[in-house]
């Protein structure tokens, strides 16, 4: 197994919990997600994108790191081409850093690819460090949060049979309807269990 990080252009905060994630993890940048590297400690092994967003200082500062570059008129995001470089190189999992903030449309499409990689059977997830998002697979337990931590199930198609346990407002086989609001700003008192027999869900989380 192989785990990587891509470094995303998007907000970052250099928790704790995030450190930890990252710790052991290759690392891919792309383009303006470099600047997040410093920060968290990181030096990725390899870095993309039409670099019209990175800046002269940062291409200066980390001139030694490999880079591919691509024009900037293709028909996909530096960050999916980052995805596509670590999947090549043998990732079996994924950790987004930088998924969250900026421009909605592009925070949209990282939702959706954490979803098209959980179909491909590659465990994805989305952080910005005070936030995290991945897709809801049934049987997932939510580890090393603290009790309180906000929790919210987001409904991307209409939700049958979800279970929640250990969430200060528990459900049992409740049936979920697309755009509903019932699930969002729960909260955890232990390890949440979640379950869900039909459907497709984020589960996002706000760690303390």
């Amino acid at each position: 197994m192989s785990s990587f990080a891509v470094l995303l252009g998007g907000d970052v905060t250099p928790t704790p919990r995030l450190k930890a994630q990252l710790a052991g993890l290759r690392v891919i940048a792309a383009d303006s997600g470099m600047a997040h590297a410093a920060v968290l400690g990181l030096t990725p092994e390899l870095w993309v994108g039409d670099f019209d967003s990175a800046g002269t200082a940062l291409e200066q500062a980390y001139a030694h790191v490999p880079r591919l570059v691509f024009p900037a008129a293709k028909d996909a995001t530096d960050g999916e081409i980052a995805i596509d470089e670590a999947l090549a190189r043998g990732a079996t999992s994924l950790l987004l850093v930088g998924g969250f903030g900026g421009q909605f449309d592009h925070a949209m499409a990282h939702a959706m690819q954490i979803v098209s990689l959980h179909n491909k059977g590659i465990d994805a997830v989305l952080s910005s460090g005070h936030e995290e998002a991945r897709v809801l697979r049934h049987g997932l337990t939510l580890t090393g949060l603290a009790k309180g931590t906000r929790l919210s199930v987001v409904p991307l198609l209409p939700l049958t049979g979800l279970t929640l346990r250990h969430v200060r407002w528990p459900l049992t086989e409740r049936d979920v309807a697309l755009g509903s609001t019932l699930t969002l700003s729960n909260e955890t008192d232990g390890e949440p269990q979640l379950s869900l027999r039909e459907g497709l869900a984020l589960v996002v989380v706000y760690p303390k």
